[in-house]
């Protein structure tokens, strides 16, 4: 037999065991590989979500929020319905520039953090507790740090 037929023999026997081997391995069962980064089904995914005016650090057990003069909080971990939505209470606390003083109280309120995420992007709408006006709708991007212009 010559070499060329036996090195031909072994490659082809090579590519058969890595055509024929262990596929799943490679998630070739059939399942749907996601680009979402979701960390677990039921919850917002960990991490920084921004976009204009407002930037959020999602932890497991909720969020900090910055936008351009506030801030806020969600103390509770963000669970999401089966359609990626959710709807959790939080507070809001307007800022101001200039200088803080120091005998200055927190004006913050109570809020609605309502929104739905789809992929990577977040829908977000802040509403007053009492009185059910909007304060604001924001577009967030997971991964993304947001432009924040802080009115201090």
């Amino acid at each position: 037999m010559s070499k060329a037929v036996v090195m031909f023999s072994l490659i082809g026997a090579c590519l058969l065991f890595t055509i024929l081997g262990d596929r799943s391995a490679c998630g070739s069962r059939g399942d749907a590989i996601s680009k979402n980064p979701v960390e677990r089904n039921d919850r917002l995914p960990a991490g920084i979500w921004g976009g204009d005016h407002i930037r959020a650090e999602v932890t497991d057990g909720g969020a900090e929020i910055e936008f351009d003069c506030a801030h806020g909080v969600i103390a509770e971990a963000i669970a999401l319905n089966s359609k990626g939505g959710f709807d959790v209470p939080g507070k809001y606390a307007p800022e101001h520039g200039g200088p803080v003083r120091d005998d200055e109280t927190s004006k913050a309120i109570s809020v609605r953090y309502v929104g739905a995420m789809r992929d990577s992007k977040l829908s977000l709408t802040i509403i007053n507790g009492d009185t059910k006006e909007t304060i604001g709708t924001f577009t967030l991007t997971h991964g993304n740090d947001g432009r924040v212009m802080k009115c201090r």
